[in-house]
C-alpha cells in the first residue's frame, strides 16, 4: 500500500523525536492514503512555516498488521472510542502518552470534528451525541507511526515538490 506525507521539505530519515505532541493520535509520524489529503497538508506546510511543498510517497508494508506489533484500526468512520482517543491525545493536561500503540488508523479530525470536541469539552455534547453529529462527514483517513518498530514497515520511494 502506498502511504503519503505532506510536509515543507524533504524527510530523508523519519525521526520521531521531531514529531509534534497532542496530534490526533499522540506523537508520532503520520501519512494518509489520500495523495491529495497530503497534498493539501504540504501546501499549508509550506504557507505557514516556508519551505516548499513536498509531497512524500511511502511503501508500507502491512505484514505490520498481522506482526507482533500493537496495532489499533478504527471504523472509517466517527465512533465514540475514536471520538474519545481523539480528544485525550489532544488535551494539553495529558503530559504522558495516552496509549501504547505502535501503529493507529483512523479518521483525520478535521475542522469539524474539533468543533464538535470544543463542545463537547464544553458540555453542549455527550461524546455519543459529538460522534454521532459526525457520522455524515466525509473523515480523510489517517496512519500513525509512533515507535522505531513500526517505522521498519515504511520504506521511503520519493519525494516531490507540489
Amino acid at each position: 500500500m502506498i502511504l503519503y506525507h505532506g510536509t515543507n521539505s524533504d524527510i530523508e530519515t523519519i525521526d520521531l523525536t521531531k514529531s509534534l505532541q497532542y496530534k490526533d493520535f499522540g506523537k508520532g509520524f503520520y501519512l494518509t492514503p489520500d495523495k491529495m489529503t497530503a497534498e493539501r497538508m504540504a501546501k499549508k506546510k509550506a504557507r505557514l512555516f516556508g519551505g516548499a511543498a513536498t509531497l512524500i510517497s511511502y511503501k508500507f508494508d502491512e505484514t505490520a498488521l498481522h506482526s507482533n506489533l500493537k496495532i489499533k484500526i478504527f471504523p472509517e468512520v466517527a465512533s465514540v472510542e475514536w471520538f474519545l482517543f481523539v480528544d485525550a491525545n489532544r488535551d494539553r493536561k495529558n503530559v504522558k502518552p495516552t496509549h501504547d500503540f505502535d501503529i493507529v488508523i483512523g479518521p483525520i479530525a478535521n475542522d469539524g470534528v474539533v468543533l464538535q470536541l470544543t463542545n463537547y469539552r464544553e458540555g453542549i455534547y455527550s461524546p455519543e451525541e459529538a460522534a454521532r453529529l459526525l457520522q455524515d462527514k466525509y473523515l480523510d483517513q489517517q496512519y500513525y507511526f509512533g515507535t522505531k518498530e513500526s517505522l521498519v514497515y515504511l520504506h521511503k520511494i520519493n519525494a516531490i515538490t507540489v
